[in-house]
C-alpha cells in the first residue's frame, strides 16, 4: 500500500481538524516513538532468528566433521588394542 502526496495531505488535514494544532505535534511524537519501538522489537526478533540459524549451522558442521574423525579413530583404536 503506497500513499501518494495527496493522500498524505488529506490524512494530515483530517488529523489537524480532529485533534487541533496543539495536540498534533504530541501525537506525531507518540507515533514516531511507537514506530521506533516496533522497529527495535522486530530487529531483536530478527537477531534471535539469525543466532538460532547460526547455532543450527554449527551443529551441522560439527556432525559433518565428527563422522570422518570417528572413521579415523577406529583404526587407531584397533592398533592400540593389538599392542596391549
Amino acid at each position: 500500500m503506497n500513499l501518494g502526496m495527496t493522500e498524505i495531505l488529506i490524512i494530515l488535514l483530517i488529523a489537524l481538524l480532529l485533534f487541533g494544532p496543539r495536540k498534533l505535534p504530541e501525537l506525531g511524537r507518540s507515533l514516531g516513538q511507537s514506530i521506533r519501538e516496533f522497529q527495535r522489537g522486530a530487529k531483536s526478533i530478527r537477531e534471535e532468528f539469525e543466532k538460532a540459524a547460526d547455532v543450527r549451522e554449527f551443529k551441522e558442521i560439527k556432525e559433518e566433521v565428527a563422522k570422518p574423525l570417528e572413521e579415523l579413530k577406529q583404526p587407531l583404536e584397533v592398533k592400540e588394542e593389538s599392542k596391549s
